[in-house]
């Protein structure tokens, strides 16, 4: 349960809007009331809120959290966020931020962490824009939180164990060795540092087809994770899903895969456990299009997982 605050008398002037390098577009508009109360940062669980999950607070003015969904960027605009900062691939929703008066800015991590350059660039984000500011990427739980906690410590805000116990708050899983790196191995920056990283603040990174298509895989799956729950239905919340169609669309994203420049670099492996994705995807669509039994669609839907998390596992954290 989160307590509402009452409505500010008054409220700060316009939101600053810095020109980012991908579009000018045009100033948002002044932030809404705060009427919404923030996690504290020695909170011992993620906060859920309308359209926001895994919400830890990694500093005063810090946090972590979800990808906003339905209502999530009204939330945070009423949680007083003043800037979004997304790590993950999928393009951020830059419009309907700006409108709230939310400025957003893109910059894509790995499972596998970041090298020097991206912690100053995110840790130049939240030193020179204007706060409280949200990092986020798909659920919340794995690359936001180490993108929070790397700032964290190189803005002097936490110390590396401090970093690494709010990771564990946020509930990254274990296996990410190299997201917990950003905990553990990022060191205190020097202002001439920071400095010296781009201020461009991106609002749309331009990712990859290797990534984009990770992206549009992960949002199927997430989808058929939905579907299993309303019995390998179109879940009630999601009327407009067709099962087999999501599952086609892993299949197709697969496919088109092995003709990306990335895949093609990439070890031989790589490109076997892709096609076994993609026969694993296949099979699955073709069960549900013949209406198999609820036993059988399981079968496929975890055989179809686990292909994915092999080849997740080995790769996008590779280190």
């Amino acid at each position: 349960m989160h307590v509402r605050l009452p409505l500010l008398s008054s409220l700060l002037a316009l939101f600053i809007w810095i020109p980012c390098a991908c579009a000018a577009g045009p100033e948002p508009i002044a932030p809404r009331p705060v009427t919404l109360a923030r996690p504290g940062a020695d909170a011992p669980k993620p906060a859920d809120f309308d359209g926001l999950h895994n919400v830890v607070a990694y500093s005063d003015g810090l946090y972590s959290g979800s990808a906003p969904e339905g209502h999530g960027l009204e939330s945070l605009a009423d949680m007083g966020i003043r800037t979004v900062v997304s790590v993950d691939g999928a393009q951020p929703d830059v419009d309907a931020a700006r409108a709230l008066g939310l400025r957003y800015v893109h910059l894509p991590i790995g499972y596998d962490g970041m090298d020097e350059t991206r912690k100053l660039e995110l840790a130049r984000v939240v030193r020179d824009l204007p706060g409280p500011i949200y990092v986020h990427c798909h659920h919340g739980k794995h690359r936001s939180a180490g993108a929070a906690a790397a700032i964290a410590v190189m803005l002097g805000r936490l110390s590396n164990e401090q970093a690494l116990a709010r990771m564990k708050v946020s509930g990254t899983a274990p296996n990410y060795t190299g997201l917990y790196a950003c905990a553990t191995e990022t060191s205190l920056a020097t202002a001439a540092q920071i400095d010296a990283a781009s201020n461009q603040f991106p609002s749309r990174w331009k990712t990859t087809g290797l990534v984009q298509g990770m992206v549009d895989i992960d949002f199927a799956l997430d989808n058929m994770k939905a579907v299993e729950k309303a019995s390998w239905k179109a879940p009630a919340e999601h009327p407009d899903l067709v099962p087999a169609a999501e599952v086609g669309r892993i299949a197709h994203v697969s496919r088109e895969l092995e003709d990306d420049a990335e895949v093609k670099a990439k070890p031989a492996e790589f490109l076997q456990m892709l096609r076994a994705s993609t026969a694993a995807a296949e099979a699955f669509e073709k069960a549900l299009l013949e209406s198999a039994s609820a036993d059988v669609l399981a079968g496929h839907m975890k055989k179809l997982g686990q292909s994915c998390k092999d080849c997740h596992v080995k790769y996008r954290d590779a280190h």
